[in-house]
């Protein structure tokens, strides 16, 4: 059995099997773990069924039944993942399902190390990771300012960042999904991101983009949420029709009934007004008036937002989108003075 630490350590130099069913896995997984289930979610469901009618001893039997069919299928994908590697495996507590598993490989002459406690061993690592003394600098911006281009470009300066919106695969606002496909879970998110705070060195400032605490479908970590609330500002004046032209690039290659259908989620905070106005310029195809309006009703929104916290802003840079690494590499030295 590994510890939580030692597979952590390991994980980057050798495979990592979860035997979880494929459920569990799709709920949350460790990042480049592969999935080779040894109970599906079908047997699953049977062997704990029995274990609750019959005991351990018939439900094992059973599982051992189920599984037998499968174990060709389950060695090959093994051999195919392992590559003549010694690899990692884990279950859901570190138990039966990951020590069979080790067993049962181990009979090719492959070396299976278990991790002790499983997944929830790791999850409580994830978890533990959000309690951290980040030393955050907010990106701050209303709508269609560009704050995830710009985190980019600090990264390519040697900055350290943590995109929210890259992780959770949207862009925050009810347009946000479109064109993204689905989200993770709230689960598989927290998860990503502990993989990207492995990475930083928490003695030095990270930026990250200022964000409410859900993400589309996601709800960010408590604590870190409310740290990211309390740190530092910086804000980046973008102007309207810069914005606009930046938006209408964003969403020109969406559907209009998949726009219309978004506009119409913000119908109440919009206004009946502003929503047919929206609506008619939709259906004209005129994007670019389109944005204007909604962007009437999210700057307001951000404005009202962001006067609470005049405090916390330390820089404001105004930026029209000409040459981003310029502005990046001069404001960077604005603030390193």
């Amino acid at each position: 059995m590994l510890s939580i630490h030692d597979f952590l350590k390991l994980r980057h130099q050798q495979s990592v099997i979860d035997v979880r069913s494929e459920s569990e896995f799709a709920q949350g997984h460790i990042p480049g773990a592969v999935n080779i289930p040894i109970l599906t979610d079908a047997e699953r469901k049977i062997v704990g069924t029995l274990y609750k009618q019959q005991g351990p001893k018939e439900a094992i039997k059973e599982g051992v039944r189920l599984v037998g069919p499968r174990l060709f299928q389950i060695l090959e994908a093994t051999e195919k993942v392992a590559k003549e590697q010694d690899i990692l495996v884990h279950c859901w507590r570190g138990g039966m399902r990951s020590n069979n598993f080790s067993w049962l490989v181990s009979r090719l002459g492959m070396k299976a190390s278990p991790l002790e406690g499983g997944y929830k061993a790791y999850r409580s690592e994830v978890l533990r990771s959000f309690e951290l003394p980040f030393k955050f600098l907010v990106l701050s911006g209303s709508t269609g300012s560009g704050k995830t281009e710009i985190l980019q470009a600090l990264k390519n300066h040697g900055e350290q960042i943590i995109c929210l919106e890259t992780l959770a695969n949207h862009k925050g606002s009810a347009f946000g999904g479109l064109g993204l496909g689905d989200q993770p879970t709230t689960e598989q998110f927290e998860n990503n991101l502990y993989e990207t705070i492995s990475t930083l060195d928490l003695s030095k400032r990270i930026w990250i983009e200022d964000e409410s605490i859900a993400i589309g479908k996601i709800f960010l970590p408590q604590l870190l949420w409310k740290l990211l609330r309390n740190s530092p500002l910086v804000k980046v004046n973008v102007p309207l029709d810069v914005r606009v032209q930046r938006l209408v690039i964003d969403y020109g290659n969406v559907s209009i009934e998949s726009l219309l259908e978004a506009t119409q989620k913000i119908t109440k905070r919009l206004g009946g007004q502003h929503f047919n106005a929206a609506k008619e310029s939709l259906l004209q195809n005129d994007l670019a008036n389109t944005a204007s309006i909604l962007l009437n009703y999210y700057d307001k929104a951000y404005d009202k937002a962001i006067t609470s916290r005049d405090q916390q802003i330390i820089a404001q840079f105004d930026f029209d989108w000409h040459d981003l690494d310029g502005f990046v590499k001069h404001n960077l030295k604005s603030l390193n003075k």
